[in-house]
């Protein structure tokens, strides 16, 4: 089959390229006003006959373009366009040719209104702007399948979104959230049709925005731009399955535009394990476990409603809301095996078996104000609110035996824990601007509260055997509170040094954080048939306090090309311990440290840009490894904090690269990290060979470092009224020396690993999609203790999507994927195909579809995965979705676009 469709592919590419003609036009773009070479003015060309997009490309730093491809055509449409000017048209032979000077004329407002750019890509400073109607997909894709389509953008099974290696971790619509803060909702929910643009831009906050700050540029942020014909209206969708074995999905999405004001509502609940609101998304959502080959653990039941409300009241204030209630069951069973291996050269086996029945209800909401007083002025105000009940009822057993196979303890347990947990956190930011040079005075104030309620019933039974036989046995309740109250507040102004180039920024953190914990723990008492022996051993009442002020100092410059900064702050960190139970126990620690750092970008043009950063930081311990309280709330592993240990200190140099070549339809991009580490907090462990008891406790080492680094290459080719195909190499890598101890002994373990990964999208229009790939990972650890030997790991991942399109209304979806880790232990399942399949059949003039969908076809679904550290390997195993078949149907409504042609969007300014 794969031999045919080779074969298929060979004959049509070399028909369609026999039939075609290949040109070339170059030129010069000017500006009519001042006579400035314009850079990154999008050039495109376009079939006369349908306005298609043939090819296109931007212009470099001297305005010279270079736009090349292929048409059967004899002339296409050349079509020059730059923000703020008029589009530059004009009928081209289909042939080689220069073009010369072209000269775009300026842009009235009128004409900035009444004209809309057909250019498939826009740059605006530091926005790219994609439009969608130059991007093919099929008829009803919904934004996911669009992105996929962009230039430097990828999307991953689990919806992730990546534009040139950097996460987006922010998608709006119209520049407002849409429904909370899960991105699946809108790239799987909303279809392509109502969009026009899409926006991809450096994630700022409002604040940040409004000040015209540079953001830190890790993370990116898509803002969808609806129609103006479709602000006004509602669409939706309504979707449910039935299948064998009683699985079932539901799910329902409708949303009201009304001018500024965006109300919608959400409704989904399935038990295949699918998170969020599925729709019947037929080849993205078949459970949690196909996602993500070997990922995963147990079945969950859950049941999700929302509701979303947006609106602007004036220029002044806009207003942005949503409510979320879940609940969810989760069953899982899980088999571990762990060797765990001693300095001494030994070895002792552990293996467990346990199972877990979660049940959960949660609330979210949350509530954010945009105020903009003025031009100068504006404050925003963001409020969230968590109430989360859960029970879980925990089942385990486990087996330990000595270097000989002799058994040296076991211990089996049942509990009950019931937690209620109710969360509000608030900020205030504040942000006011002097003069047009870009001084600002920004404050923000945070508040956040956090309540715990606890109780939990533990019976267990552990055994010790060896020369000193011992039993605990314990049947306990115990019930506690806990509550953490955090109280914030920074000032920053910025100096403009030189007008809108150099800036200084001074700043002032505080932060106090109070948390208050007491448990209460009962021994089962015979006597009075009830939990009344209070446990002294296992009970906690205390008070912890970590106060942090912080001045800083930053020096930024800016320009068109450049970005530069360096901040330097004294932190000034006192922490406190108030143990009510054991006074003996009470700490008071004070650190001081200086952390700085530099950071430097430079944009070579409006698509290549290469960053360096540079940071140390101090981290201070945490309570339970600064407290010396001994827990002994497990008994095969009791643990004792230091209070003498020191902070952490880490050098962090981070660098990276993108450039997309948008004649050639290539793109690259490329990262390296590495960090130094020292003083870092391990564990101290050492493990009685006798019993197999661990002593762990807690020290300060030296001599740690990590090697990162990554990048991918990807090109695309097209064929005018055939299709493309997209191929993409990425690889990663990583060494790191990490310090550990081992029953007392100190030692070092360096791991190395590299992970390539090639793939290929190819896309038929209208016809077939086939999307192949492999990935294969090598790691290799080594020690410096002669105990330990090294070890090697490799593992291998297939994947291959397919999709026909024939007949028109018939969908046929397939995803495959094979893995194999040959490094399993013996009774684990170390390789295994995955399949899954989908019918979608359109109906009710495509407003509906029926489905039909079969998960893991071969019954071959299983999550066995192997764990290597420095001194233990573990393989384990867990309950997975096992194969089911479901019918679904699926109908969308739309009434956007009806009425809202005469609606015109208010004047305000959109944040994103």
């Amino acid at each position: 089959m794969k031999k045919v469709l080779f074969i298929i592919c060979i004959l049509f590419n070399c028909i369609i390229n026999s039939q075609t003609k290949k040109f070339e036009i170059t030129g010069t773009i000017k500006s009519a006003d001042e006579n400035e070479l314009l850079e990154s003015a999008t050039v495109h060309t376009e079939r006369l006959k349908d306005s298609s997009i043939v090819a296109y490309t931007i212009s470099d730093a001297k305005g010279y373009f270079n736009v090349a491809g292929q048409s059967a055509d004899v002339k296409v449409k050349l079509v020059v366009s730059y923000l703020g000017y008029k589009p530059y048209n004009k009928i081209v032979s289909v042939k080689n040719q220069n073009i010369g000077n072209i000269v775009l004329e300026p842009a009235n407002v009128l004409d900035a209104v009444v004209i809309r750019s057909s250019a498939p890509i826009t740059i605006k400073k530091d926005t790219v702007e994609f439009n969608v109607k130059s991007f093919k997909t099929k008829k009803d894709a919904n934004v996911e399948d669009l992105l996929k389509k962009l230039p430097g953008v990828e999307v991953d099974d689990e919806g992730n979104i990546t534009v040139n290696g950097k996460p987006v971790n922010k998608i709006l619509v119209n520049g407002k959230p849409f429904f909370g803060n899960d991105p699946t909702i809108t790239t799987r929910n909303l279809t392509k049709d109502i969009i026009e643009k899409i926006q991809v831009t450096d994630t700022k906050t409002n604040a940040q925005a409004f000040a015209g700050e540079d953001s830190d540029g890790e993370n990116k942020t898509i803002n969808l731009t609806i129609k103006k014909e479709n602000n006004k209206g509602y669409f939706g969708k309504v979707a449910a399955g039935a299948g064998t074995d009683k699985r079932y999905e539901y799910a329902g999405m409708a949303t009201r535009f009304k001018a500024s004001e965006r109300i919608g509502l959400l409704a989904g609940g399935n038990n295949i394990n699918s998170p969020g609101f599925s729709f019947g998304n037929q080849r993205l959502q078949f459970g949690g476990n196909n996602r993500s080959f070997g990922g995963g653990q147990g079945i969950v039941t859950s049941n999700n409603y929302g509701v979303n409300y947006i609106n602007a009241f004036g220029k002044i204030f806009e207003l942005s809301s949503d409510y979320f209630y879940k609940n969810s069951n989760s069953d899982n069973k899980t088999t571990r095996n762990r060797e765990t291996f001693l300095s001494d050269g030994s070895s002792f086996s552990t293996n467990s078996n346990n199972t877990s029945l979660n049940e959960s209800d949660s609330h979210d909401a949350s509530i954010d104000f945009e105020i903009e007083i003025d031009k100068t002025f504006r404050i925003d105000i963001e409020s969230d609110f968590n109430a989360d009940l859960n029970k879980n009822t925990f089942t385990s057993n486990s087996e330990s035996f000595n270097n000989n196979k002799i058994l040296t303890n076991d211990s089996n347990s049942n509990s009950i824990a019931d937690s209620n947990i109710k969360k509000i956190d608030n900020e205030i930011n504040l942000t006011k601007l002097f003069g047009e040079n870009g001084a600002f005075l920004r404050v923000e104030l945070t508040a956040n509260a956090r309540n715990t309620e606890t109780e939990d019933l533990v019976k267990s039974e552990t055994n010790v055997y060896g020369a000193n036989p011992n039993q605990i046995i314990r049947d306990q309740f115990s019930d506690g509170t806990s509550s953490i109250v955090k109280i914030g507040s920074k000032v920053t102004y910025r100096f403009p040094l030189l007008p809108k180039l150099l800036f200084f920024d001074v700043g002032y953190q505080y932060i106090n954080t109070n948390n208050k914990r007491k448990r209460s723990t009962f021994n089962f008492d015979q006597n009075t048939n009830d939990y009344t022996d209070f446990s002294d051993l296992l009970s906690t009442d205390f008070e912890y306090l970590d106060n942090v002020k912080k001045p800083s100092a930053k020096l930024e410059f800016k320009n068109k090309k450049w970005s530069t900064s360096a901040q330097v702050a004294y932190v000034n960190r006192t922490l406190q311990n108030k143990d009510y139970l054991r006074p003996q126990t009470n700490l008071e620690r004070e650190f001081n440290n200086l952390e700085y750092g530099v950071n430097l970008r430079y944009r070579k043009d409006r698509t290549s840009s290469y960053r360096l950063r540079y940071n140390f930081r101090n981290s201070t311990p945490s309570l339970s490894q600064l407290q010396p309280f001994r827990d002994e709330s497990n008994p095969l592993n009791i643990v004792t904090g230091n209070p003498e240990l020191e902070p952490t200190k880490t050098h962090n140099i981070r660098f990276g690269a993108s450039n997309f070549n948008w004649k050639e339809k290539t793109g690259f991009w490329s990262f390296g990290n590495i960090s130094i580490t020292n003083s870092r907090v391990v564990a101290n462990t050492v493990i009685d060979p006798n019993t197999l008891i661990r002593e762990t406790s807690y020290a300060n080492v030296d001599g740690f470092y990590s090697f990162q680094g990554g990048g991918s290459y990807s090109v695309t080719k097209k064929w005018e009224d055939f299709g493309s195909l997209k191929s993409e190499f990425r690889v990663f890598g990583n060494h790191n020396k990490n310090i550990n101890f081992n029953n007392g002994v100190k030692y070092s373990s360096k791991i190395t690993s590299i992970s390539p990964r090639i793939g290929f999208d190819f896309m038929w229009d209208k016809v077939l999609q086939i999307r192949p790939s492999y990935s294969i990972s090598f790691s290799k650890n080594t020690y410096d203790i002669e105990s330990f030997s090294n070890r090697n790991f490799t593992s291998h991942n297939v994947t291959i999507a397919t999709a026909t399109f024939l007949p028109e209304k018939l969908e046929w979806r397939n995803d495959v994927r094979y893995n194999y880790n040959p490094n399993i232990a013996d009774g684990f399942q170390k390789s295994a195909w995955f399949w899954n399949t989908t019918f979608r059949y359109s109906i009710l003039k495509d407003q509906g579809a029926i489905g039909l969908k079969v998960y893991d076809i071969l019954n071959q679904n299983t999550n066995a995965r192997r764990v290597a550290t420095e001194d233990y390997i573990q393989d384990s195993s867990s309950t997975v979705l096992e194969q089911y078949a479901m019918l679904t149907f699926t109908w969308k409504f739309n009434s956007l676009g009806n009425e809202g042609k005469k609606f015109e969007p208010g004047r305000r300014r959109r944040r994103y």
